[in-house]
């Protein structure tokens, strides 16, 4: 899968992804061992493809690279790659990628009756309040977060 760039904000670089092969790796389904290893377990090679076991909706899936540190305490860091689907609707306490008065961000939803609050996930940012003087788009719901080490 080749990633072709197609938008880039302050906050977000946007990723739409190319579907042109498959890709099949080992994957061991035994369970790595953060503790004491175990010599009993037999290592039994499978195959896995990361765009089937990632990807359910390849019509409606992007990619976005993050920039910046709101979503921090959530694990979401500056230069990991968000998968996001824009076929799941928006919920209560769902990552989303969030459009508001042309700006994009990456925040929690929140929905209190009748109000709705973008929430980031570090304490040295404030809770935005949506007003109906808002103009808020709802771009995708973040279903995974990729990372290097």
């Amino acid at each position: 899968m080749k990633l072709r760039s197609l938008h880039t904000t302050p906050l977000l670089e946007f990723f739409i992804p190319e579907y042109t092969s498959e890709m099949e790796i080992p994957f061991f389904d035994v369970g790595i061992s953060a503790g004491f290893p175990s010599p009993a377990d037999d290592f039994i090679e499978l195959r896995i493809d990361l765009n089937n076991f990632l990807i359910k909706h390849k019509e409606t899936t992007y990619f976005a690279k993050v920039k910046g540190h709101s979503m921090k305490n959530v694990g979401i860091n500056d230069g990991d790659l968000l998968i996001i689907d824009k076929s799941l609707e928006p919920q209560n306490n769902k990552i989303a990628i969030c459009q508001i008065d042309g700006e994009f961000t990456v925040k929690r939803i929140k929905i209190e009756k009748d109000i709705v609050w973008l929430i980031a996930e570090n304490e040295d940012y404030e809770p935005i309040k949506v007003t109906p003087e808002n103009n808020l788009i709802i771009w995708g719901i973040v279903i995974h977060c990729i990372k290097s080490f």
